[in-house]
């Protein structure tokens, strides 16, 4: 990531590439993989075996990474920078208990989702018992930006030039037979959602699975959204979704009054 513009304390030649190189070996494991080998590091961080091999035995010696055989998996220890985070941002204390109010009128699980490195990542779930429906996404889980609804809504509070960029440039990947691949449709879709503050996308990221979500705060200041995801069918009838629509700006309204998403 380049110096802030309006800050620029550091240059490029400050940057340590070892660290880099060992972040993109702990990045190796962000598609899921439980354990994964040293080539199969290698092939994912980009690098050749000798490197891989020390920046490996270090994190193994930091207790970052645990060999099993010929196999390497992380630790719970990596949890730890997580949870300083969601410490730090009130998740736990402030947001979850929200989350959890609402999801419970509504009857549906509600997500946090912030932008990071080119996706959706949640940052909080609601913790509910007998929701509708759950789809197994957790705290981290990375959503794309391009064909869901907490990713345009998203995209929405970016500025148009930076919203126009990433829909010339993001990946096109074809999800399910619903997944747009139109750029001019999707570009239209996101300048819709800043106009009227939601969003709903329909059966793009999972087949039969539709999504709703609200900024936290005014479009131009937020960063953080919520949504809701249901089973298509569901949130295409009009007093489902309106309903589910209003719970979710009250939510907002809340989450907005209450949490200061910069804390």
């Amino acid at each position: 990531m380049p110096p802030n513009e309006t800050d620029n304390w550091y240059t490029e030649r400050d940057i340590s590439t070892t660290l880099v190189k060992g972040l993109k070996v702990l990045a190796a494991f962000e598609g899921g993989a439980a354990q994964m080998t040293l080539p199969e590091i290698g092939s994912e961080a980009g690098y050749d075996r000798a490197t891989v091999r020390r920046l490996v035995i270090t994190l193994v010696d930091e207790g970052l990474l645990v060999k099993t055989g010929k196999s390497f998996s992380l630790t719970p220890k990596v949890l730890v920078l997580a949870g300083g985070y969601l410490r730090g941002h009130r998740i736990g204390s402030t947001v979850q208990p929200i989350l959890n109010k609402y999801s419970e009128e509504m009857g549906r699980e509600i997500s946090m989702a912030t932008l990071c490195d080119g996706a959706a990542i949640y940052l909080a779930r609601s913790n509910i018992t007998g929701s509708a429906i759950s789809f197994g996404f957790t705290v981290g889980s990375p959503l794309p930006l391009r064909h869901t609804a907490v990713g345009r809504m998203l995209l929405a509070l970016e500025s148009e030039t930076a919203v126009q960029a990433f829909v010339e440039t993001s990946d096109l990947i074809r999800y399910t037979p619903q997944t747009n691949f139109d750029s001019l449709a999707i570009h239209e879709e996101i300048r819709k959602a800043r106009m009227q503050g939601y969003v709903v996308v329909h059966a793009e990221f999972e087949a039969g699975v539709s999504g709703l979500s609200v900024p936290i705060g005014r479009i131009g200041t937020a960063k953080t959204v919520i949504g809701v995801s249901g089973p298509t069918a569901s949130l295409q009838d009009s007093e489902v979704s309106t309903r589910a629509l209003s719970i979710l700006q009250i939510c907002a309204a809340e989450l907005c009054k209450t949490w200061d998403e910069g804390n």
